[in-house]
């Protein structure tokens, strides 16, 4: 069974710049890669006794796959020696989101769905990058030890249960500070194999509506919070603030970071909310008894 927790970073500024230092590079190797992909596709999206006459028939080159690209970053670093300074495994990392992002595109999922095509990352753009191996011993108290950056302060609110294993490390920047991502994994809990059968004591139905959030099927619902709109004033004296400054300056980058966070926390009480409504119906659920039904639950959330 996999998890993920995540704890708030408090980084020097030396460690900052060196986050923000391989962000930025990352950004460009990104797009130097999604482009050489975009170049051969564009060459070769069609057979050669296929090509229109007006076109010029390219000269056949190999498809720049996930392999080769990280082959050649031994040719970057050479060219440019700043990306040396850059874990190996994360710029390989790198070339991965490349090519999950171009298959993504090309391949269609189970259900014959395609995404859109990707895009280049502008500045800024780019705001996380992972560590795909790490040590289990990486944590000592309330550090966190990071190949090439060094031990890094995080605030640690909740401890790791015993008996998990890190399996990638992941750095994000967001609008409040940079963001440590742990993923877990716990061996102890075998994958589920067995079907369940649906019956009507472990069967709840769920319709998600316009004037309440959820209804159950039990008659209980589950009003909308309108985080959102409970933060319009807010936001709107932010942008207004924001739409007075010069495009580019100090203030007009405080004024940015001012209204990516007010957005952040209304992100934030959504996020919780789903989570703690997602519990609340599973342990609906695990406590079924019909006598109850009706019932107030968990603070009077889910009501008749």
């Amino acid at each position: 069974m996999g998890t993920a927790y995540q704890y708030k970073l408090r980084p020097n500024k030396e460690q900052i710049a060196t986050i923000e230092l391989w962000l930025e590079l990352l950004r460009r190797q990104y797009n130097y890669r999604l482009s050489e992909r975009f170049s051969w596709w564009e060459e070769n999206r069609c057979p050669v006794n296929a090509c229109p006459l007006v076109m010029p028939i390219p000269r056949l080159r190999d498809n720049p796959d996930y392999y080769s690209q990280k082959r050649d970053l031994v040719n970057t670093k050479d060219k440019f020696p700043e990306y040396k300074l850059i874990h190996s495994q994360v710029l390989q990392d790198c070339i991965k989101r490349v090519k999950l992002a171009f298959d993504r595109w090309l391949k269609a999922d189970k259900n014959g769905h395609k995404l859109g095509k990707p895009r280049f990352k502008g500045k800024g753009r780019y705001r996380s990058f992972t560590y795909p191996q790490i040590k289990q011993d990486c944590r000592s108290g309330h550090n966190i030890d990071l190949p090439k950056i060094g031990k890094v302060k995080l605030i640690q609110h909740r401890p790791i249960p015993e008996g998990l294993t890190i399996k990638t490390v992941t750095i994000s920047r967001k609008a409040d500070g940079y963001y440590v991502t742990l993923s877990l994994e716990d061996k102890s809990v075998p994958a589920l194999t067995t079907e369940v059968e649906p019956t009507l004591k472990n069967t709840l139905g769920i319709d998600m509506g316009l004037k309440e959030f959820l209804v159950t099927s039990e008659g209980e619902s589950v009003p909308i919070p309108q985080y959102y709109r409970k933060s319009q004033q807010r936001l709107k004296t932010l942008q207004k603030s924001l739409s007075r400054k010069k495009k580019g300056s100090k203030r007009w980058l405080k004024a940015v970071k001012a209204v990516a966070k007010q957005h952040k926390k209304v992100a934030d009480k959504r996020k919780d909310f789903h989570f703690k409504t997602a519990n609340e119906l599973l342990s609906l659920i695990r406590s079924y008894c019909p006598c109850r039904r009706g019932a107030r639950r968990a603070g009077g959330k889910l009501k008749h």
